[in-house]
């Protein structure tokens, strides 16, 4: 079976779907690896590394795609891309279904099978196969990092000749992984940590990590599924924009990371709020690219909106790229390796991470 790896054609990314360490072990399994010519350039893997790891490389896209039995990327492919495809090839990336009906039909009149890595059950069994969790994890990193670089202070408390510096104040809006990884990088660095989850039962691993959890009251309203927080009332986010926002007023930098899968992202931080924020702070809107928690945000733009400062980096691994391409080819590979073997796909579509996972079957749409 052949398997292929493009070039991400997504501005600003830097990752690739598999790394050269990742191609020897498919390569030994029996798979025949294909890599676009330049594909891991961005992620420091040289084209010499992929050949050494046993891989062929191409620099015809086009020809590339025509011949792959399974095609794996990291953001799916653009629409002109899955017309390059076979009839019966496979495809594997985050595709974001819910929200991009137009890949799905594209896939589906295109007459092949497509797997989206963001639709993998959340299950015990699937963990090494979770590329949200890797992913998120260095994301939550990187926005302590570049929310800490962009700050005109230090994060811990220093004592010198001249007087204390003060630690710095970091507030951190969802304790999800993403949250959970800020916590513990920014309390590495010294600062003093609060978190806001609307899941009371998160308020032991934010304080397993040092930070103080801030206690919200919780309705009928909130929906949760999968790990995710699926629905909340627009009354239960005043009330929780109220109470956080007396925190933010003394923050020095907001990290915000809540999502709602399929959904446009949930306004936490209000322009009022920002307004009342002390000249110099920091802003980092981890969920920008799905409209972003704060009003002011721009997405991949860095303002600075009544004195504060507003990242809205929307793709935060790929600014760590060596890492998170590694991650992510572990997790591809593992799924790849779970679905088929060197001879095709099992097809058991009733197994559970197959049916959570298969959007598109031999062109028939499988999600409503």
């Amino acid at each position: 079976m052949k398997v292929a790896v493009l070039k991400e054609t997504k501005e600003k990314e830097c990752r690739v779907a598999l790394s050269p360490d990742i191609v020897e072990s498919l390569v030994k399994q029996g798979f025949e690896c294909v890599v676009q010519k330049d594909a891991g350039l961005l992620s420091y893997f040289e084209d010499e590394k992929y050949k050494n790891a046993g891989a062929q490389i191409s620099d015809d896209p086009k020809e590339i795609y025509s011949n792959a039995d399974v095609v794996l990327k990291v953001n799916a492919p653009s629409i002109a891309e899955v017309g390059m495809m076979k009839k019966g090839a496979v495809l594997i990336s985050f595709m974001y279904a819910a929200t991009n009906q137009d890949l799905v039909n594209a896939c589906a009149s295109q007459g092949i099978s497509a797997f989206s890595m963001d639709a993998i059950p959340r299950i015990s069994r699937a963990q090494k196969m979770d590329v949200l969790s890797s992913q998120a994890n260095l994301a939550g990193y990187k926005a302590v990092i570049v929310g800490a670089a962009a700050l005109g202070k230090i994060f811990p408390m220093l004592m010198t000749a001249a007087g204390t510096i003060k630690p710095s104040r970091v507030v951190i809006m969802g304790a999800g992984v993403a949250g959970l990884q800020a916590i513990a990088t920014a309390k590495r660095l010294g600062a003093i940590v609060e978190v806001s989850d609307i899941r009371p039962e998160t308020k032991e691993q934010v304080e397993s990590l040092g930070g103080k959890f801030i206690q919200l009251k919780t309705d009928d309203s909130v929906e949760l599924g999968g790990g995710y927080v699926k629905n909340v009332s627009e009354e239960f986010l005043k009330a929780q924009q109220e109470l956080v926002g007396k925190h933010i007023q003394e923050a020095d930098l907001v990290i915000t990371t809540a999502l709602i899968p399929g959904r446009k992202a949930p306004v936490l931080v209000t322009e009022d709020m920002v307004k009342k924020m002390r000249m110099g702070s920091v802003i980092v809107d981890m969920a920008v690219e799905q409209g972003g928690n704060c009003v002011l945000s721009e997405n991949n733009k860095t303002v600075t909106k009544h004195g504060v400062i507003i990242i809205g980096e929307s793709n935060l691994p790929s600014l760590l790229p060596m890492n998170a391409s590694e991650l992510y080819a572990k997790n591809i590979s593992v799924f790849l390796t779970h679905l088929a073997d060197k001879d095709g796909f099992k097809w058991e579509l009733d197994e559970e991470i197959t049916k959570g996972s298969l959007i598109v079957h031999n062109g028939s749409v499988l999600i409503s």
